[in-house]
């Protein structure tokens, strides 16, 4: 499984995104399972027009199961919030912390962003390790 970042699905579904040729080359090799956070997808739609065809893409991309959503629960949100104090000294959003307890919920740490320095800093405690993300890309 592989946590995707607002970055990258910006980038996917905005051709004018100067990032969009390699986010489209990157999905072509990625071969496990998508999975964001709501978040980050509030994240998406506020970067996106509503009404363009890149928000329409990014509607059909998760009505048709390429992409999954991982929502917060009220523990899952306390602890997301929790992170946001830790990492106040590296300023971290509520899509973000959501990515990364995600990862602890899921015990996975790959993740597919354009954020390199933030998710380099980030770690994950999954049992008694706080790991780092493997950055896809």
């Amino acid at each position: 499984m592989i946590l995707v970042d607002t970055g990258p699905l910006v980038a996917l579904f905005d051709p004018r995104d100067d990032a969009h040729p390699w986010a489209r080359s990157m999905l072509a090799t990625l071969r496990r399972p998508l999975v964001t956070s709501v978040p980050v997808l509030t994240e998406v739609f506020h970067l996106l027009d509503p009404a363009s065809r890149g928000a329409q893409a990014v509607r059909e991309f998760v009505r048709g199961r390429g992409l999954g959503v991982w929502f917060l629960t009220e523990p899952s949100l306390a602890r997301a919030l929790e992170l946001m104090e830790r990492y106040a000294d590296h300023p971290m959003d509520l899509a973000d912390a959501s990515l990364v307890t995600a990862a602890e919920a899921l015990r996975t740490t790959s993740i597919f962003t354009l954020d390199r320095s933030d998710f380099s800093a980030y770690r994950a405690r999954i049992g008694r390790s706080a790991r780092r993300f493997m950055l896809v890309g």
